[in-house]
């Protein structure tokens, strides 16, 4: 069944007689204002008298901080940027499916699939830039002599965790759309309620999971070193 487009990218073919897919619209849009939000929220920080919406963002970024340190190491502080990017990223394009007119772009398997990719690329980089040629090494398994059977069986098993992560995020955010679109037009006083609260957790959920399996992934593309833990 063909999905309307959002209202972002009907105003778009309408009056600019632009068209676009509504995955894309939806998310330049979402990039554009979290960005334009964000700047204006943290352009007047004060360490004397720090507004409310400041203690809310440090409240943010410390748990990021947090997570990190558990997840990754003593070192998880340094990967804050990225991981944070991806967690208010899809975070915020969660929710933006209950925004009447909008829909979510990780209802779309292309965007879950390319944030998976990215996740991918990203733990990969981060392994060869610590850990040199030496970080190939773990793909061949503890000894030589069984470089042949554990190559690739690791080469699978990095391959698949893309795929797995974009699958999941999608599979989760597109039905929860979908049931919740259903019993709004069904019903859209007072029963609908519930589902909405379901698709806020589910929301926070799937964004968790990506963030937490994105930086277990880091701690296992870094040197021994670099990965352990604070006392």
């Amino acid at each position: 069944m063909e999905e309307l487009n959002s209202f972002p990218t009907w105003v778009l073919k309408e009056y600019f007689h632009v068209e676009a897919s509504d995955y894309l619209v939806m998310l330049a849009l979402i990039m554009v204002l979290s960005l334009a939000v964000l700047y204006s929220l943290t352009r007047n920080l004060s360490v004397e008298r720090p507004s409310w919406v400041q203690h809310c963002l440090e409240y943010i970024v410390h748990g990021f901080d947090n997570l990190l340190t558990e997840v990754i190491g003593k070192h998880g502080r340094d990967y804050l940027p990225v991981v944070g990017t991806f967690g208010v990223l899809i975070f915020l394009c969660n929710l933006s499916g209950f925004i009447p007119g909008f829909m979510p772009p990780t209802s779309h398997l292309i965007v879950t699939l390319s944030l998976g990719l990215c996740s991918f690329v990203m733990y990969n980089l981060i392994g060869v830039a610590k850990g040199g040629f030496s970080y190939f090494k773990h793909f061949l398994g503890p000894m030589a002599a069984l470089a042949v059977l554990f190559l690739p069986i690791e080469l699978v098993s990095h391959c698949s965790r893309p795929v797995s992560l974009g699958i999941r995020l999608f599979c989760n955010i597109f039905g929860d759309h979908q049931v919740g679109n259903i019993f709004l037009q069904l019903v859209p006083f007072g029963v609908p309620v519930p589902f909405i609260l379901l698709g806020l957790f589910v929301a926070f959920m799937q964004t968790f999971v990506f963030v937490i399996l994105s930086s277990v992934y880091i701690s296992m593309a870094l040197p021994h070193d670099e990965s352990e833990h604070p006392e």
